[in-house]
C-alpha cells in the first residue's frame, strides 16, 4: 500500500493563504505589544528580531534567544519567556502558560488590544 500523501494545488493555496493571514495577525498584535512596551512596533515584522524583542520585554537579555536552538531547552525557555511576558503586563502565570505559550495568537491579541499596561520587570526587581 502506498501511504504517500501529496497536497493538490487548492490545498497548497489554502495553506499558504492561512499562513499569511496568521502572520499578519501576529505582526499586528506584536506591533501593539512592542508599542505598549516603548519599543519600535515595526520590529514585529522581522522574524528573528521580534523574538529577541519579546525576550527583552519579558525582562531577559536578548542573547538568551540562543536557548531556542537547544532541543528540549527551547520548550522550557519558551514557557519561561511566556510567563515572564505575562507578568510584565500584569497578568498571571496561568495566562502566560495557556494563552501566551499554548495559544499564543489569542494571548498576544489580548495583550495588544486589552487594557493591560507594560511594567518593566527589571525595574520592579531592582
Amino acid at each position: 500500500m502506498d501511504y504517500s500523501y501529496q497536497m493538490d494545488a487548492s490545498q497548497t493555496t489554502a495553506s499558504t493563504i492561512g499562513s499569511i493571514i496568521f502572520y499578519i495577525i501576529s505582526v499586528i498584535a506584536l506591533w501593539r505589544i512592542f508599542s505598549k512596551a516603548g519599543r519600535p512596533g515595526w520590529l514585529a515584522i522581522i522574524p528573528i528580531v521580534n523574538i529577541i524583542v519579546l525576550i527583552q520585554i519579558s525582562g531577559h537579555s536578548g542573547w538568551t534567544v540562543l536557548l531556542y536552538l537547544i532541543p528540549i531547552v527551547n520548550i522550557v525557555w519558551a514557557i519561561v519567556v511566556a510567563v515572564h511576558l505575562a507578568k510584565s503586563f500584569g497578568k498571571g502565570g496561568a495566562f502566560g502558560f495557556f494563552l501566551l505559550w499554548l495559544l499564543s495568537i489569542i494571548g498576544y491579541l489580548i495583550l495588544a488590544f486589552g487594557s493591560s499596561t507594560y511594567r518593566d520587570r527589571r525595574q520592579l526587581h531592582a
